[in-house]
């Protein structure tokens, strides 16, 4: 079979378009094909290929320059040619393909989910000679179908009645293959129309004028393909409501003390009850480093792949056999289950005990059944790293793999002996593979079952990996281990946070295609039809923080153009490295810090430099030095002491840039500390100058060719509605990527991204975003109410449009309208936490509003253990609080 591909795109010198035909396997490039061009605008190639009738190939356009690529289109929604007919020639005429304003219609959330539609396979005409016809149609909902009517008899000559259905044959791309014998006319106008999937009374027909082709109808044996761009029609966009909750946090009457993913099946009933279209939770991979309770912090994955094994829900497993085993559980899931909030350490150790005898029971019957050894095939990359770590970190009794003799990283012989089923080592870490088994099989089911009830369910990917994990383990030169992630001060946290993860190394992430990622985002993509890029911040520059430091003061921005001493002083501002590099201590310093205990620090903790200026001793010249000084100690003035001398060594105008010592940055809020209020004021107002420029000017065409380097490919390589989290200090070069890749903001009226007011106007939210009131790093609704009188007073009288003294507690009616003025905005999105919905009713929520909060960022050993009060099974029996939620959202116009 001949094919003629025929594409218009108009090329500069030393410009050339290639055809990139697609394994259908696994979406990889399988044949790379230049094409030929007279005119620089029509390029052109042939392609034989032995296709019959009903199959496909699939393929994309890219431009290359200096035999690189240089421009792609875009590869969510690629080209597919279907043999619809039994022409041994085709001609096909496409159009390049950019990312369009609303590809969100593209991904599975809108298509799989809300639309449900279901695609058919193309069944061929037997005709040797055929028309096809081929358009986008996005806007489709569900129960609608595409069809297409002209003024020529093929096409039904304008009558209603004789209409020409279409097949979807890929999401949201419709064809229709025509016998071309039937065409009379030389110039054919014509529309598409959306048909309803029950009744055809009155067909919505494409809102532009009539489209006019001049089909080039074979004489003898031939097909000729027109894509035809997308078709518009006056319908609104589709906006939607839902809910924010971890999976932990979830409680149902049969749960094992924590929430699992039968309550999350559960949990998207309640939504789909309540007309909600969106579930979105936390992370929820295996975090198990230590044992403790340390580990209930989700963001610190030790495998970007292995779900928590405290995620299973025992109910839907074999039963213990043994009805004094099962009594014995039952109990202790009764007393757990009862818990205000989550014992994390007994939930697991209870978990993992019943799990053990279960796979004693069950274990080597089920990892002998088909769908078992599918699985295993399928993750055998990933699933046996993750088994050799567990199966060391419990032996050696610590996760930090440079302690484990011997096995400090994974070879090829053990991977071999760990992943092949006859060595005893398989048979020891067997149990990892059957719990992430049961773990993927459980998850699937939610995720069916979500789509089934037209509830999409929302991921979260951590920007982060542990330093004592997997990933670290097995490919640590992807990796900067001797550097910490966190973030520049902020709303959350004032000195900063340290999150103690690793930072990327970029440089070997793009030299492979950012493959490492791709295969992240693919996997998450089988359980989820759209995510959530945790500080999608760190893909433009992370906040990379010394290992010797504890609080984030100290960071720098990675990658980012650091300053030469020229550059400082080009400013105004007389570069004195000494004394702006090092920790600024004088006896005033010391007195307003520490006050009584001041003679005490200084005869501890520092010594005489010169002057009258003091330098850390040795011993405690670091703040990680400082902290294992003071490890032990409890008491307010250790406390108040420790936190000081972190301070004194924050306490510097610039940090050298960690690649060259001669490069500096400026330390981010100096404006805060000590060593600025010492300068003069022509110093100071240098100062503010360069410090401007280089966090909001100096660095953001660079810091947009660095986010679009990673993020362009990695937002398409699957067809999962992409959200970020955009919050902090954002350089204006973020806004560009967003727009310009079409991701969804995160929008919070008390967090507005519009520095010159207070409070966000909602009226004002791009529809391209997600609107929340808080999120799990911050008070929830009620305590940000009651955090500052002053702050809520003001809201209360310009942005509730209220006189008169705000009330406090926040009653449910005030809170209700919050609510629904949130709905009421322009969102796309519009994501409430529990905790927020249940702030409308009083005689439902929790009475002490401070136990509804689920994280604390300024503690970095903060115990994530908020749960529900109240169970799912009570949730969804309230009906009035249900018909409350039902009605405010379908007035908003989500559904």
């Amino acid at each position: 079979m001949n094919i003629l591909f025929n594409v218009d795109y108009t090329t500069r010198f030393g410009e050339i378009l290639s055809l990139n035909i697609l394994n259908e396997a696994d979406g990889s490039v399988a044949e790379r094909l230049k094409m030929q061009t007279l005119d620089g605008r029509r390029w052109t190639l042939t392609v034989k290929k032995p296709l019959k009738a009903g199959q496909h190939i699939d393929y994309f356009y890219s431009v290359e320059r200096n035999d690189r690529d240089w421009r792609k289109e875009w590869l969510v929604s690629h080209h597919r040619l279907v043999i619809s007919a039994a022409a041994e020639t085709w001609t096909v005429y496409d159009q390049w393909t950019d990312i369009p304003e609303d590809s969100y219609l593209y991904s599975s959330a809108l298509t799989d989910c809300i639309a449900q539609r279901k695609q058919k396979a193309v069944t061929p005409i037997n005709a040797r000679r055929a028309i096809v016809l081929k358009v986008k149609a996005p806007q489709l909902r569900k129960g609608e179908r595409l069809a297409v009517s002209g003024s020529d008899e093929a096409l039904g000559s304008w009558a209603a009645l004789k209409i020409v259905e279409m097949t979807e044959q890929q999401p949201d791309v419709w064809m229709a293959c025509i016998d071309a014998s039937r065409f009379k006319s030389k110039s054919i106008e014509f529309k598409f129309v959306i048909l309803d999937e029950v009744k055809d009374v009155t067909p919505l027909w494409e809102d532009r004028p009539n489209r006019t082709i001049e089909p080039a109808i074979p004489e003898k044996d031939g097909a000729v393909v027109y894509d035809l761009g997308t078709a518009l029609f006056p319908i609104y966009s589709w906006k939607g409501a839902g809910t924010v909750i971890p999976v932990f946090s979830l409680r149902s009457e049969g749960s094992f003390g924590v929430g699992d993913f039968g309550d999350l099946e559960k949990m998207t009933d309640w939504a789909a009850q309540t007309d909600q279209r969106i579930i979105q939770i936390l992370p929820i991979n295996d975090t198990t480093i230590t044992h403790t309770w340390t580990d209930s912090y989700p963001y610190n994955s030790i495998s970007i792949y292995a779900f928590h094994p405290m995620y299973a829900d025992l109910r839907q497993l074999p039963p213990l056999a043994d009805a004094g085993r099962r009594g014995y559980y039952e109990a202790i899931r009764k007393e757990l289950n009862a818990l205000p909030q989550i014992d994390y350490e007994k939930v697991n150790d209870a978990k993992l005990a019943y799990l053990k005898e279960l796979f004693a029971q069950e274990g080597a019957k089920m990892m002998k059944q088909q769908a078992f050894k599918d699985f295993y095939t399928k993750n055998k990359q990933w699933l046996v790293p993750y088994a050799a770590f567990c199966y060391y970190r419990d032996l050696y009794k610590t996760a930090v793999f440079a302690e484990w003799p011997g096995h400090s990283s994974l070879s090829d012989a053990e991977k071999e002996e760990f992943g092949s089923p006859r060595t005893k080592k398989y048979k020891e870490v067997a149990f990892w593979y059957f719990i992430q088994y049961i773990l993927d099989k459980q998850l699937r089911k939610t995720h069916e079952h979500a789509r089934e009830r037209r509830v999409i369910l929302k991921g979260d990917i951590p920007i982060g990996i542990s330093r004592y994990g997997v990933e670290a383990w097995i490919e640590p030169g992807y990796f900067n281990m001797n550097g910490q992630a966190g973030a520049p001060p902020d709303a959350f946290a004032v000195n900063g946070q340290n999150w103690g993860f690793p930072t990327y190394n970029w440089d070997a992430m793009l030299a492979d295609g950012c493959s490492w990622w791709i295969k992240r985002f693919r996997k998450m993509s089988e359980y989820f039809d759209a995510f959530r890029i945790d500080h999608v911040l760190g893909f433009f520059r992370i906040w990379e923080i010394p290992a010797d430091a504890v609080h984030g003061l100290l960071g720098q921005f990675s990658p980012a153009k650091a300053m030469t001493r020229e550059e400082i002083c080009s400013y105004g501002l007389n570069f004195q490295e000494e004394r702006f590099t090092q920790p600024f201590i004088t006896d005033w310093v010391l007195d307003r810090i520490f006050r009584e205990h001041a003679d005490e620090v200084r005869h501890t903790f520092i010594e005489h430099d010169h002057d009258d200026l003091y330098r850390m001793r040795p011993e405690y010249d670091t703040q990680r030095k400082v902290e294992a000084a003071f490890k032990d100690k409890t008491t307010d003035k250790d406390i108040w002491i420790r936190d000081g001398l972190y301070a004194l060594i924050s306490d510097v105008l610039f940090v050298r840039d960690r690649k060259n010592p001669e490069m500096f940055h400026p330390r981010v809020t100096a404006q805060l500390d000590f060593i600025y209020e010492s300068l003069w004021d022509c110093d100071k107002e240098a100062f503010n100058r360069l410090y401007n420029d280089y966090f909001y000017r100096r660095n953001n065409q660079f810091w947009y060719g660095e986010a679009m380097k990673k993020l362009k490919t990695l937002t398409q390589c699957t067809r999962m509605l992409v959200c970020a989290e955009d919050l902090g200090m954002v350089p204006d070069c973020v806004p560009w990527v967003m727009n310009e890749l079409r991701i969804l903001t995160l929008e919070i009226q008390s967090m507005p991204k519009d520095d010159t007011v207070r409070f966000g106007h909602l009226s004002r939210n791009p529809y391209r975003s997600v609107c929340t009131i808080s999120t799990h790093d911050m008070p929830t609704l009620r305590q940000w109410w009651d955090e500052d009188v002053q702050r809520t007073q003001e809201f209360y009288n310009t942005r509730l449009y209220r006189t008169g003294p705000a009330p406090h507690p926040l009653p449910g009616w005030l809170a209700k309208e919050i609510v629904s003025r949130h709905l009421m905005c322009p969102s796309m999105l519009c994501l409430l936490s529990l905790q927020d919905w249940l702030s409308i009713d009083e005689n439902i929520r929790l009475k002490d509003e401070n136990a509804e909060r689920i994280n604390i960022p300024a503690n970095p050993r903060h115990y994530w253990r908020y749960r529900m009060h109240l169970t799912i099974e009570q949730l969804m029996a309230d009906k009035e609080f249900n018909d409350t939620i039902s009605t405010l959202i379908k007035n908003s116009g989500r559904k």
